[in-house]
């Protein structure tokens, strides 16, 4: 298993592109960005807690300089999740949610758009979740969260296409990454088994599968696709009742 930035960036390199990228944890960055660098991979990266206003604003100068004042590509894979109750989540625990969830993203993209226009041919991707699209228990303040992303997405595509920026984003189901959370989630047998009938291919997701999806969105055979919520669910979202 591999989580979602990974996959992404590999998934691009792929098709050529220069990528630059960013991470919390230094330590964990430089030793796959070396990584990278054995396999001939041309990516670059910074320590970068985007949770952090001053630190976005910081990661956007540095793009800039990196790519001469042109960015094609912006992809926003951030997120965190606080599973409780409505009325047990407190007034901190919501501001996390929403600020990682949607503030960080919303102004990395606002940083980026000079930078997208300036391409001539931009191309948004935010990961959002199943959760802002049906009712899971993965918690109200975390599935708002997405929510604003979804919709975030729908307005972007309206507004910046007379700049030739196209915005979409992708929505999965339970994916099997590395991640403690989803590692953890994916012990709960009786929850999984749940989760499993309800999803008609019958099994969960891989990185990959979320990974190529974001990156087809970002490549010139989508060049008409804007304003798209896509899950990657394996059709939970469309199961009614289909036993």
């Amino acid at each position: 298993m591999i989580c979602f930035r990974r996959a992404v960036v590999e998934d691009l390199v792929g098709f050529g592109a220069t990528v630059h990228t960013c991470a919390r944890n230094g330590t964990e960055l430089s030793q796959r960005l070396q990584e990278w660098r054995d396999l001939g991979y041309n990516v670059t990266g910074s320590v970068c807690d985007v949770s952090v206003r001053a630190a976005r604003e910081k990661l956007m100068e540095e793009v800039a300089s990196l790519f001469h004042g042109k960015l094609n590509i912006l992809i926003s894979t951030v997120g965190t999740e606080i599973t409780k109750p409505t009325v047990d989540i407190t007034a901190e625990e919501y501001s996390i949610v929403m600020g990682t969830n949607f503030e960080s993203t919303f102004h990395l993209t606002q940083l980026a758009h000079p930078l997208l226009k300036a391409s001539g041919e931009g191309s948004i991707v935010f990961l959002s979740s199943i959760a802002s699209l049906v009712a899971i228990s993965a918690g109200s303040a975390y599935s708002a969260s997405k929510a604003a992303m979804s919709q975030f997405t729908k307005n972007l595509a309206c507004e910046w296409a007379k700049d030739n920026i196209r915005t979409n984003c992708v929505a999965p189901w339970v994916t099997k990454t590395e991640m403690p959370a989803v590692k953890k989630a994916l012990e709960m047998e009786s929850l999984m088994e749940g989760a499993l009938a309800r999803t008609p291919l019958g099994r969960f997701g891989e990185a990959e599968e979320v990974s190529s999806m974001i990156t087809f969105l970002c490549l010139p055979a989508a060049s008409y696709i804007t304003g798209q919520v896509i899950g990657i669910d394996g059709g939970f979202s469309v199961n009614g009742f289909y036993p």
